[in-house]
């Protein structure tokens, strides 16, 4: 079970943008979703097409029930959707899994789809933007991406597993992201304890 702690919202009700991808690691979206609906944080999903290949080839979730775990899902293409608008308040916005070709986007400001486009917005009016990105080996072009989207203020947070902590399976490895994911956003929960040493 999680518990809920957070910064001083921008709304009424905690907002999150949940943005994914169509790199691997789409469990990392999925995950995300379900810990923001158990804490009552209304989510905001918009999910790229090649995310639903990803969901058939990674998991035994399809688009629609991935929809379903959010309070609130946007169409790819809808660039007058509200996410799209500064004026629309949210703590901010995070890409679970983020490809190279978003994170691209990203960091040169030529936004194609509303995933992206959420994630400018989201930079613009300095709100927090967490891209976890998933690639390997980087070239120097990736790097530079990652240097640019963090300059404007972004935060790139490569999903890495956590050995230290003795995860039993790959559920505890990806819990162990995505609360440390969601700790960059104001958003506390138990799936990433605090490290103690051995004593």
């Amino acid at each position: 079970m999680v518990q809920f702690a957070t910064a001083a919202s921008a709304s009424s009700s905690p907002r999150i943008i949940v943005g994914i991808s169509g790199a691997s690691g789409v469990e990392y979206g999925i995950r995300a979703l379900q810990v923001l609906r158990e804490l009552g944080v209304e989510t905001h999903l918009v999910m790229s097409r090649a995310a639903e290949m990803t969901l058939a080839y990674e998991t035994d979730f399809n688009a629609e029930q991935v929809r379903a775990l959010a309070s609130h899902s946007h169409p790819i293409g809808d660039m007058g959707a509200t996410i799209s608008s500064g004026s629309f308040k949210v703590l901010g916005m995070i890409i679970a899994p983020c490809s190279v070709k978003s994170l691209s986007e990203i960091a040169s400001g030529a936004c194609q789809s509303l995933l992206t486009r959420s994630a400018d917005v989201c930079l613009k009016e300095r709100r927090r933007l967490v891209l976890m990105v998933r690639e390997t080996p980087l070239h120097l072009g990736h790097l530079r991406s990652m240097v640019a989207v963090t300059e404007m203020g972004g935060i790139i947070m490569p999903p890495v597993p956590a050995f230290y902590a003795a995860p039993a399976q790959l559920a505890d490895v990806i819990d162990h992201s995505v609360g440390r994911a969601l700790e960059l956003l104001g958003i506390t929960t138990n799936l990433a304890a605090e490290w103690q040493p051995p004593r």
